[in-house]
């Protein structure tokens, strides 16, 4: 029964992420299971490996849209796929958590010490999935929380932070169920995140500078046509009609993938575009596969940001998604699904270090679809941006929680950077975000539509984006400290001296 509950607690976890936003149901998840942990007699690897596979079987259903709908695999083979992804997510991010758990045997030890334990190994969790084998930074419990006070915290100490904080306090509440009375330990961490995010409420990290109107273009291509080959020019044909009352604007954003050929191919409408943007004194930046090589040696493809008329540069997109740009199990998967031979399913990465794009007002820091939940990557990138651009397609993952979600990934990046956003889709969610983190200009998914609006360029920088995750790092230095003092304060009780 408590392996069941750990499973229904995961999938309940997700229900604080958008679009549901019911962040007390992820605190009590995150509260239940460090209950859990401390239960006599539980497995806690297993009770977290079900944790997590609750959590991502809810949290990253969306990957079967993509795989099923769009990537033609029959039911069976692609729920079996979505299975095995979901289960090895769980293995690698939750396990973690539960053999950090373990090492230090909950069941023996102080309740305050099992909480400091529990919320210094969810952020080595967290921090783990933003790297290993590429990472998976999605469903980070700061995202859930954007709606409280505790946001104030983010640029400070970034989404990781953030969520130290949240599942700090969750585990808190916990722990006073679990002893039964409210000690000042456990109601000071209980209460610490939140007078701390109250706190910062009031302090103003970056202040107001120019304004630029922007132009973004959301061209609602059918996704089971787009890459048909006597679709290409018609679909650049749709953009520039949509853009066409637009070139007052100072920046122009076209989706990932709004040019279906390669720049090779599609020279004279990438001329022509950049022409007209250079009479009307305006930057353009668009979405293009890119290829390099030879049929003799091979093609490496890219998904690129080409930047036009009174932009500069390109970039090419580094962080690949599983099933999407890169196959996992690439030798049995190739040939078996129609969508894995496509040329974007075999995608290489760009460089790390790759330059900014420049715009005619300052750079800005890029992050093509997927890219935007990797919270250094973007933090690299922002160092000397004026602006930040996110370009996707979400229409892989058709009306499910995927595009939501991913919104609500970017919203939390400007909150971390004290810079303004702008989001182009395909289909949706296509918005411009200002420094606090706010939708302040959106259109409806699924149209064919441009979303015209203001951006303001922040001055100045949050402590995260100048000193990034190192405070984290020193507050998992500072925990271990605290977890070796209580362990020697511990009488055979299980009580702490006074």
């Amino acid at each position: 029964m408590r392996y069941i509950l750990a499973l229904v607690l995961g999938a309940i976890y997700c229900l604080g992420f958008a679009p549901f936003d019911y962040w007390p149901v992820t605190f009590v998840a995150i509260a239940g299971l460090f209950w859990l942990f401390n239960q006599v007699g539980i497995n806690v690897l297993l009770a977290a490996w079900l944790f997590g596979l609750g959590k991502y079987a809810v949290g990253a259903s969306w990957i079967y849209v993509s795989i099923h709908v769009y990537g033609g695999a029959p039911p069976i083979l692609a729920g079996f796929l979505v299975v095995l992804f979901v289960a090895g997510l769980a293995l690698l991010f939750s396990l973690p958590l539960g053999w950090l758990i373990k090492l230090q045997k909950p069941q023996q030890n102080p309740v305050l010490l099992n909480v400091t334990v529990f919320a210094t190994a969810w952020m080595v969790m967290d921090w783990v999935s933003t790297w290993l084998l590429t990472g998976f930074p999605w469903l980070l419990p700061g995202y859930a929380f954007m709606n409280t006070t505790l946001l104030a915290s983010a640029p400070v100490v970034g989404v990781i932070g953030m969520s130290f904080l949240v599942v700090l306090s969750s585990a808190g509440l916990a722990g006073m169920v679990l002893q039964r009375r409210v000690g000042k330990g456990l109601v000071a961490v209980f209460l610490l995140p939140w007078l701390l995010g109250w706190g910062l409420e009031f302090m103003q990290w970056v202040k107001p500078g120019q304004r630029q109107a922007v132009a973004l273009v959301q061209g609602n291509l059918d996704q089971s046509r787009k890459w048909l080959r006597e679709e290409a020019k018609p679909n650049v044909q749709k953009h520039i009609d949509l853009t066409e009352p637009h070139w007052d604007a100072d920046l122009i954003v076209w989706p990932e993938a709004a040019i279906t050929m390669f720049p090779q191919q599609a020279q004279g409408i990438l001329a022509k575009l950049a022409s007209r943007a250079i009479k009307t004194d305006t930057n353009v930046v668009l979405g293009i596969p890119g290829v390099q090589g030879s049929a003799e040696e091979g093609y490496s493809y890219q998904n690129l940001a080409l930047g036009l008329g009174l932009a500069r540069g390109r970039y090419a997109k580094q962080h690949l998604v599983p099933f999407g740009e890169y196959v996992p199990l690439e030798g049995l998967l190739r040939g078996l699904i129609e969508f894995f031979d496509l040329p974007m399913s075999s995608s290489s990465p760009g460089r790390m270090n790759q330059p900014n794009i420049r715009l005619s007002f300052g750079e800005v820091a890029m992050a093509i679809c997927y890219e935007v939940a990797y919270p250094a990557s973007m933090r690299r990138h922002a160092q000397t941006a004026t602006l930040l651009m996110t370009i996707s397609n979400d229409t892989w993952f058709g009306a499910s929680i995927g595009p939501l979600q991913h919104m609500q990934i970017a919203r939390m990046r400007a909150v971390e950077n004290g810079r303004w956003l702008v989001r182009a889709t395909n289909n949706g969610v296509t918005a411009i975000v200002d420094h606090l983190g706010t939708i302040t200009a959106q259109i409806p998914q699924f149209e064919a539509s441009v979303l015209r609006g203001w951006v303001v360029l922040m001055q100045g920088r949050t402590p995260y984006s100048v000193v990034g995750h190192w405070p984290i790092f020193g507050v998992v230095v500072i925990c271990l400290a605290m977890i070796v003092g209580l362990r020697r304060r511990k009488l055979p009780n299980g009580a702490l001296t006074p």
